[in-house]
């Protein structure tokens, strides 16, 4: 997997503490932390061990902050999938963040937004919420020109230059090669509160996506409808659009039964 952004290097100790667990967390712990947290947003889930590699912490120190993300309800645990362990013995457990640990990273003016896009309806009914959400996204990514050319490489580069602009714009967006494709992978939703109200944002994110690289994307999940993260599917090879008014509507599922957008 691809991660576009900053971190911030820490040091871990892994030391024992003893007594009661104060809510109360010191500056550097608060700093380790902070950065486990941004860890498990971009890449989970993923195992312990892999975050004290990529953080250079001690195991037992990222256990810790695990185990208080996990007690605290922003963080939960599962077993890896059986193709995903690596040598013998029982399958890892695998952490990410739970949606109270992703609404803790804040959702700024949530209120006041819906209250506007709800006044924007009243006057100018679904499509001017429409053609606003459009606006919203040509924003984000101003300035990234349509693909020239349909071959893997170009489509491939395309979606990367995709991805980083959502990163700057507060997705945590990053990619992984899937198959005979690649997916785009927001880990956070900056207005996934307002989203959920409005599932016109989320259309308008997939259009941009399919005009830019001149084929048919699917929307695999979204953290609007309760998924971990919103995650586009995007072929190597060309495949013709569906224009927009002949793709399903919001909340249409996918083969597996799962809520696509």
């Amino acid at each position: 997997m691809k991660t576009v952004g900053l971190r911030t290097g820490v040091e871990g100790t892994g030391r024992k503490t003893t007594g009661t667990r104060s809510s109360a967390v010191p500056a550097h712990e608060g700093q380790t932390r902070a950065a486990i947290v941004q860890l498990l947003l971009e890449q989970g889930p993923i195992t312990a061990t892999a975050i004290s590699a990529e953080l250079g912490l001690a195991p037992a120190g990222v256990r810790r902050h695990l185990d208080a993300l996990i007690d605290a309800g922003q963080a939960r645990a599962s077993q890896s999938a059986p193709w995903q362990q690596k040598g013998r013995g029982r399958p890892a457990k695998q952490y990410q963040l739970t949606a109270a640990g992703r609404g803790n990273l804040g959702h700024a003016y949530d209120d006041l937004a819906g209250a506007a896009i709800r006044q924007l309806g009243e006057i100018g009914g679904d499509e001017a919420i429409s053609e606003f959400a459009r606006k919203r996204v040509r924003t984000i990514v101003d300035g990234i020109e349509p693909v020239a050319e349909h071959s893997a490489p170009v489509i491939e580069a395309k979606v990367e230059e995709i991805a980083e602009a959502f990163a700057d714009a507060g997705f945590a967006a990053t990619t992984r090669q899937v198959g005979a494709g690649v997916q785009i992978c927001q880990h956070h939703c900056p207005v996934a509160h307002v989203a959920e109200e409005f599932p016109q944002l989320c259309a308008a994110e997939l259009d941009a996506f399919r005009d830019l690289l001149g084929t048919h994307v699917q929307r695999l999940a979204t953290i609007a409808n309760g998924d971990c993260a919103c995650t586009t599917h995007v072929p190597l090879v060309a495949v013709p659009k569906i224009p927009s008014a002949a793709q399903p509507a919001a909340g249409r599922t996918n083969d597996s039964g799962r809520s696509a957008e």
